[in-house]
């Protein structure tokens, strides 16, 4: 399902916040991104941020499932938000 750049970026604050407000996971992605507390503050409203904390909730399926069912998405919006967000764009190699 294709999700209008809107609605992806609404998807995309939603995990922001959500991930914002889990003690146990914010941790492990300003670990692994390299992320400030200050750099996530700051990127709250940027749709390349917003992406960047869809593909890391997007690794795990137990996270997205939280998130989905806090925020009472459908598993598939996560995805669908990302796909629309600048960088998660279809790469056609041929």
């Amino acid at each position: 399902m294709d999700l209008s750049r809107e609605a992806a970026e609404t998807v995309g604050l939603q995990a922001v916040a959500w991930l914002a407000g889990n003690d146990e996971l914010l941790p492990v992605f300003l670990g692994a991104t390299g992320a400030s507390q200050e750099d996530f503050r700051e990127g709250l409203q940027d749709p390349v941020f917003q992406g960047s904390v869809l593909d890391f909730l997007l690794m795990d399926d137990a996270w997205v499932m939280a998130f989905c069912e806090t925020e009472g998405l459908r598993p598939q919006d996560p995805m669908a938000a990302r796909m629309a967000l600048p960088g998660g764009e279809t790469v056609h190699w041929t």
